[in-house]
């Protein structure tokens, strides 16, 4: 029969005793519990990865159409450019309008998430569009890509709320929020047989792993590739 554990509590307090001519900090101590844990054989639970919710195209067009039978440009831009690009929405909201390259079909995201700065693709159909409304936008005097009337750019919330109301008007069962978009592109840009490595550097995802392969990519060879599928995005 084990041995009734010490408690928690009392267990801390004896190996505080030993541990304070240490003069510990935080960093000394999460050292010292790192080698604790290998010397005991603990090993650190790792939380079960779910599955992307991902769209289905069915799901995507119905959606896209309810959204162009508005005609809302500044509506339809945001969500193009979304579905385009894979973005987040912390990224979107912060986008300048000198962050955008018509000529060169590419938006530039600084200070992406782990506060990287990275390039991402829109295909060359959309330029138009997008140029239109950076005209529109640069006569209103706008900073950002997205802002209201009042000159302040677009919230987080403001965005999810405006995906939500397009979800509900298509009547659609699931809500469309940025992330599901998000994973869409990606998921699909992966079923057009587009390597891991090309879509990384518009992703934003630094996978460990990959990282020495992806330094090694050139953008324009990962543009090519988008270039020559996005022919058959289902919007």
């Amino acid at each position: 029969m084990r041995t009734p554990r010490t408690p928690a509590r009392a267990k801390a307090k004896e190996l505080a005793k030993r541990l304070r001519d240490e003069h510990p900090d935080y960093s000394y101590l999460k050292e010292v519990f790192r080698y604790l844990r290998q010397e005991l054989e603990v090993t650190v639970p790792r939380p079960a990865q779910r599955l992307p919710d991902v769209p289905t195209e069915a799901e995507i067009r119905r959606y896209y159409e309810t959204v162009w039978h508005t005609r809302n440009m500044h509506d339809l831009v945001l969500i193009k450019t979304l579905l385009y690009t894979g973005m987040r929405v912390s990224e979107l909201v912060r986008l300048k309008l000198r962050d955008v390259d018509v000529d060169r079909c590419q938006i530039r995201i600084n200070q992406g998430k782990g506060g990287k700065d990275r390039v991402v693709p829109f295909p060359a159909p959309f330029r138009e569009m997008l140029a239109l409304y950076l005209e529109e936008m640069r006569l209103s005097s706008a900073t950002y890509l997205f802002e209201s009337v009042r000159k302040r750019p677009y919230t987080d919330r403001g965005v999810r709320k405006l995906l939500t109301r397009y979800a509900q008007a298509a009547g659609l069962e699931r809500a469309i929020s940025p992330h599901r978009l998000r994973h869409f592109l990606l998921t699909w840009l992966k079923k057009q047989g587009i390597d891991d490595a090309l879509i990384q550097p518009y992703s934003g995802h630094a996978s460990r792993e990959s990282l020495e392969v992806y330094s090694r990519l050139a953008l324009e060879e990962a543009q090519v590739e988008y270039d020559h599928v996005m022919g058959r995005f289902p919007i």
